[in-house]
């Protein structure tokens, strides 16, 4: 097996788990549900994840690197109040999957708080990286309560999500972006 079939595998096994964790939740999800979604025979994702556990970290690692992704395309735009909206409008081009799943981070983040095994902290700090993220724009808008706004950004955006995901309507999620875009025009 040559590296770049490996690394094929186990880039599909990951982000095949990112999917199904996402659409099944933690607890209902199986290795085998991941190597279905993955096209990969069951017996060869203990090749690459020994344990369930280690595909969930895997698809938390795989959030963290999408977070980046996201982030230093964010950059490119002008200004912190340009680059919050392009966040803002990310949120709602999700909608539909926000209505049907939830969350993808908030959800797992949600399922893995249950759990004793440290995977809580894993996703936390994607989380965390996210607010950190938010918190520099708000402060390079000149707000000296930078922090507490990039929180209560996040917080109404995992809101919104529980509220789109509850109702199964993802004009909740579109209506409430387009109160987040003037919250954030009126701050700066």
């Amino acid at each position: 097996m040559t590296d770049s079939t490996r690394l094929g595998k186990r880039e599909r096994l990951t982000g095949a788990a990112v999917r199904v964790l996402h659409e099944q939740g933690v607890e209902k999800t199986t290795l085998a549900d991941i190597a279905r979604a993955a096209d990969v025979p069951v017996g060869n994702v203990y090749y690459y994840f020994k344990t369930k556990d280690q595909l969930i970290e895997a698809a938390i690692d795989a959030h963290g690197r999408e977070l980046e992704s996201m982030i230093g395309a964010l950059e490119q735009l002008g200004t912190p109040q340009e680059r919050l909206k392009a966040l803002l409008h990310g949120w709602i081009g999700q909608r539909d999957l926000t209505a049907q799943y939830g969350c993808p981070t908030g959800t797992l983040a949600s399922e893995l708080d249950k759990r004793d095994d440290g995977l809580d902290r894993a996703v936390a700090k994607v989380m965390g990286a996210l607010i950190d993220w938010v918190e520099r724009q708000f402060q390079a808008m000149g707000r000296a309560d930078a922090r507490e706004l990039a929180v209560a950004l996040m917080a109404a955006y995992q809101g919104i999500s529980l509220l789109t995901n509850t109702f199964r309507d993802p004009a909740l999620m579109e209506t409430e972006g387009r109160r987040l875009e003037r919250w954030i025009d009126s701050l700066a």
